[in-house]
């Protein structure tokens, strides 16, 4: 089975060029690495994107969209599977389920938010699959520096570094993705 990597990232149109590139990369490179696309089901901005080049790099791509957001003409158009859930809880739920990695993209709140949540759930014990952060042009700069003083103040342990690895490159990511052993990282409290 392959590996299943879900990706969490912006919907919108209206970023840089730049980062439509990236995601470009990134799309291309799970279709080449024979890996397995989910995703939040979006056609537009760089989820769109990444799914976009995955599927045409040979990844089955499999989107996740809750039904309120379907008639927003945002759906997928390149996907080998839809999957429609009730809310946003029941589709990050379900994106979790079938993920065997996380990669987050620039993105808003809602990237922000799934970020966080598979973070902490890693944090707690519920899972132990890789998540790393492609820190385009330092978008993620300003929260990692946020989680410094989280460590330095000590309102989270400073082995929690690893919960989490940051690339400036899509290759390097990919390398670290395909290499990732699971660790047992110190209990919250």
């Amino acid at each position: 089975m392959a590996f299943s990597l879900c990706t969490f990232c912006s919907s919108s149109e209206k970023i840089d060029p730049l980062f439509f590139d990236h995601s470009r990369r990134v799309g291309e490179l799970i279709g080449s690495e024979g890996m397995e696309l989910v995703y939040g089901g979006a056609s537009c901005g760089l989820m769109g994107e990444v799914a976009r080049y995955a599927r045409r790099g040979g990844a089955r791509v499999t989107g996740i969209i809750p039904e309120k957001l379907l008639p927003k003409s945002i759906g997928p158009q390149e996907v080998d599977e839809l999957i429609i859930t009730k809310d946003m809880a029941s589709r990050k739920a379900e994106m979790e389920r079938r993920a065997d990695g996380f990669l987050v993209l620039p993105g808003g709140f809602g990237t922000l938010e799934e970020a966080l949540e598979v973070m902490t759930l890693k944090q707690l014990g519920y899972h132990s699959k890789p998540i790393v952060f492609l820190n385009i042009r330092n978008f993620f700069s300003p929260l990692l520096d946020l989680f410094e003083g989280f460590y330095r103040e000590r309102f989270a342990k400073e082995e929690y570094r690893r919960l989490y690895a940051v690339f400036t490159d899509s290759e390097s990511l990919f390398t670290y993705l395909k290499s990732y052993v699971p660790e047992v990282l110190p209990q919250k409290w």
